[in-house]
């Protein structure tokens, strides 16, 4: 039996289906438009970079390990679009003799996360043409998607609108207001951000919608899942962290401390988690939903989960 759509969220996904159309764009004729990144500028704001904590670096150090976290910043997006393009084309099976609204809207979905797939992958080889040698982005896209899709829908839809909460947030609270940031970095995301509007509020619908399907017990499991992909993002945010601050350090033409290269592992890690995790799960629209979906006794287990990251 194909679940059935009332009539608002019907109508939601009609609005997701007529933005879509509206804000489409083009990556060589609207975002890159034949141009290079401005490397006399930042690329991830400070509050996002949270590089003004580093008060031993100098101005031009401070604006090349926002480099290094901006460059990073769109290999993350470009390798985890490859699992959330996987779930939600998993998920149109159950509309495919149900709601053609839907159907339409989550196809446009995974549509647009391929072309961000490919944008970013532009985008990786634009920022390697101006910066030194020697960076690495250890993720691999496919094995990261493999072990995430092993874990219930339930789960990965929980990290998915994670994501795209975060995603809209940085760019309305920090990169937008910002005119201090490399311009086609800057257009990047704001085209990102376009598109990734409608994808949340199709993951706020999705979401509840697969939940509904759970047993107690097999929401219990997945909130087992979702503690479990937190921890493995951790791991990726520990590793990349890690091989960025070392990156940092190779490139810098100075000599650094030993505290002042703890300070700036510990540091980056933190800013990254930040970035991935907790500005996600402490999205007011994330805990709104989740808390809804779990009892009191599981969102503690999440809290716990979290706590020691934090």
């Amino acid at each position: 039996m194909q679940p059935s759509t009332d009539i608002t969220d019907h109508d939601r996904y009609a609005k997701c289906i007529e933005v879509s159309k509206r804000v489409r764009w083009d990556i060589d004729k609207d975002v890159i438009r034949g141009r290079e990144f401005d490397f006399s500028q930042k690329f991830l704001p400070d509050g996002i970079s949270q590089i003004n904590q580093f008060d031993f670096l100098s101005a031009e150090e401070k604006r090349f390990l926002s480099q290094i976290q901006g460059r990073t910043y769109a290999n993350m997006f470009g390798f985890v679009e490859r699992f959330i393009t996987a779930k939600i084309l998993e998920l149109t099976r159950d509309h495919w003799l149900g709601d053609q609204v839907v159907l339409e809207a989550l196809i446009r979905f995974c549509d647009e996360e391929v072309k961000h797939q490919d944008l970013f992958r532009r985008v990786e080889t634009l920022m390697a043409k101006g910066m030194p040698v020697g960076y690495k982005f250890l993720p691999d896209p496919d094995a990261v998607a493999e072990a995430v899709l092993k874990n219930s829908t339930w789960a990965v839809m929980a990290l998915i609108l994670e994501i795209e909460l975060f995603t809209q947030e940085h760019y309305k609270q920090s990169i937008e207001p910002n005119e201090n940031l490399s311009e086609l970095y800057k257009d990047l995301f704001l085209f990102h951000w376009k598109e990734e509007t409608t994808h949340a509020i199709m993951d706020e619908l999705e979401w509840p919608r697969e939940d509904h399907k759970l047993s107690p017990e097999q929401r219990n499991q997945a909130v087992d899942e979702l503690i479990g992909i937190v921890v493995d993002v951790d791991s990726i945010l520990q590793a990349q962290s890690a091989a960025d601050v070392e990156y940092f350090l190779e490139v810098c033409d100075r000599t650094f401390t030993t505290d002042e290269i703890a300070r700036l592992k510990s540091g980056v890690l933190k800013a990254y988690r930040w970035q991935y995790i907790f500005s996600g799960v402490e999205h007011p629209r994330f805990k709104k939903l989740i808390k809804t979906l779990t009892t009191d006794e599981q969102l503690r287990r999440i809290r716990t989960a979290l706590a020691p990251l934090a």
